[in-house]
């Protein structure tokens, strides 16, 4: 019987903590901040505990909505507050600017000076004189500005003239019809079924993905299983 129990407490308390993060927003599982990580972790620690005892699952349940309501409560304040958000969720620190290392913020941000080269060249950077200015975000992340004659050349430097970017609508994953992506897409089946006869993909449950532009160009990719130990990583 307990083990019966446990099974039913585990995906009550799995059912619970998916509406509450539901609740909480997608901040949960976006680049989180430390106020984030802290009740994320929190909450997903009671929840276990609530899946595992045995003695009742109210106190851990309780505890969960508490902090939930915590993490909405506050969330609330701080998309009012500018002092309190600076003081709950942290705010940006300069760490390089103009051929300056700050060594007070990289104190401040608990920050050594082999950590940050390692994160400049693992965003590319292997000479700080390419780079103009380093920011810590409250998110743990380091933004990276480059000079400017090492900065990417954009279509507007080029005086290039290009077409509109425009969406792409997944009309077929996993060997399935999205009948409202191809609906905005201005399209129906017909036209899917004639297209996909010309691509040669007769089967649709063998069509992996199948995307359609605003132009109505129709692009298929069939499930291929790997031939050669070069198709497939380790």
């Amino acid at each position: 019987m307990d083990y019966i129990k446990i099974i039913i407490i585990s995906l009550t308390s799995f059912i619970i903590l998916l509406i509450l993060t539901k609740l909480m927003g997608k901040r949960q599982i976006s680049q989180l901040s430390l106020f984030d990580y802290v009740t994320g972790i929190t909450i997903g620690s009671i929840a276990a505990e609530m899946a595992t005892s045995l003695d009742g699952f109210l106190n851990p349940l309780i505890a969960m909505i508490v902090y939930a309501i915590c993490t909405i409560t506050i969330s609330s304040i701080t998309s009012k507050s500018i002092k309190l958000r600076r003081i709950l969720t942290g705010c940006s620190v300069v760490l390089y600017s103009s051929g300056e290392l700050y060594k007070s913020n990289f104190k401040k941000v608990k920050l050594d000076i082999n950590e940050f080269l390692e994160q400049c060249r693992n965003a590319g950077y292997f000479d700080l004189s390419k780079l103009e200015t380093a920011i810590m975000e409250s998110n743990g992340k380091i933004s990276f500005i480059p000079t400017a004659d090492e900065r990417p050349a954009s279509v507007k430097d080029l005086n290039l003239v290009v077409p509109r970017e425009q969406p792409l609508y997944n009309v077929i994953i996993d060997g399935k019809i999205m009948e409202g992506n191809l609906r905005a897409a201005g399209r129906d089946i017909n036209w899917l079924n004639s297209n996909l006869k010309l691509q040669k993909a007769k089967d649709i449950s063998q069509v992996f993905l199948a995307t359609c532009d605003m132009n109505g160009q129709l692009a298929t990719y069939k499930r291929v299983a790997p031939t050669t130990e070069h198709d497939m990583f380790e």
